[in-house]
Formats: structure tokens, sequence, C-alpha cells
């Protein structure tokens, strides 16, 4: 078994890279990437990085701009400057004021597991926003529960 402790995998900032990328330790996107990214560690986007493709890994950290599809087993954690547009899929979900959130997500339970399905009975979908101007969520907490049962 290859260890896969340490420093994580880079694209620095002036890179651009097109094509996939699949790995089992944590992955840093400084520069641009068109492609999709399957890792069984963490994501981490970079402020001046930027993914347009598929993501799929255990947790994210956005500070940078993101296209496509994210499915995060785990928990996607998204900076005032993060800019994300596409379908996201996760478990848990953080997201810092002034982050641009134009998603439709679906959280799914603890078990963390993606079918690929998007209509899976035990999952909620919502489409929510937020802007720099202020924060808006309509996913993810209990408080927003009653909100969910009348939309479906």
């Amino acid at each position: 078994m290859n260890e896969i402790s340490g420093q994580p995998n880079r694209i620095e900032k002036n890179t651009r890279i097109k094509g996939d990328i699949v790995s089992e330790a944590d992955f840093r996107i400084d520069g641009k990437l068109d492609g999709n990214v399957k890792t069984s560690g963490k994501v981490v986007i970079g402020k001046d990085g930027l993914i347009k493709g598929k993501v799929e890994c255990v947790n994210a950290d956005i500070e940078g701009s993101f296209n496509g599809e994210l499915l995060v087993s785990d928990l996607l954690s998204l900076k005032s400057s993060a800019v994300i547009e596409g379908t996201v899929s996760v478990s848990k979900l953080a997201v810092e004021p002034g982050a641009a959130f134009n998603a439709s997500c679906s959280m799914k339970g603890k078990s963390g597991a993606f079918s690929g399905s998007p209509s899976s009975n035990s999952s909620s979908s919502s489409t929510s926003s937020t802007s720099s101007n202020g924060y808006k969520s309509t996913v993810g907490s209990s408080s927003t529960s009653n909100e969910r049962a009348k939309a479906s």
C-alpha cells in the first residue's frame, strides 16, 4: 500500500491542465483544471483556482471557482471568495457570508454514499443562492426541514 500522507498534490497558480485526475491523496488546485478529479482525500481550490468538470472527494475547501458537478461525501466548506455553479451533492455544508453559491444542491445522510442518481428518496434537493451582498441558505440545517417538507 502506498503511503498517502505528507504533502498534497498541487496544481500551481500559472498552470492549466486539461484532463482527468485520479488520486488517493489530497489535492490542491491554485491553477486551472478543465476535467474531472476523483480522490479519496480532500480537494482544496485556492483563491485563484478554477475547476470546470466533475469532482468526487471526501472533503472540499473552496476559495476559488468551481463549475460543474461536485460530489462531496462529507464536508464542503465554501469560503467568502468562493464562486460555485452547477450541481452539488454533500453530507455537510458550511458557507461563509459572501460566497456565491448558485447551484442545485442535494444533501445526503451520514452514509456518505452517492448512488450517482439525484432522484434518491433519502436526499433532499433545493436551489440556493448567495452573493457578496448577503447570505441566503435553504439547505442543510434542521431549521429548514419544514420548508423542505412543504416543497416535497
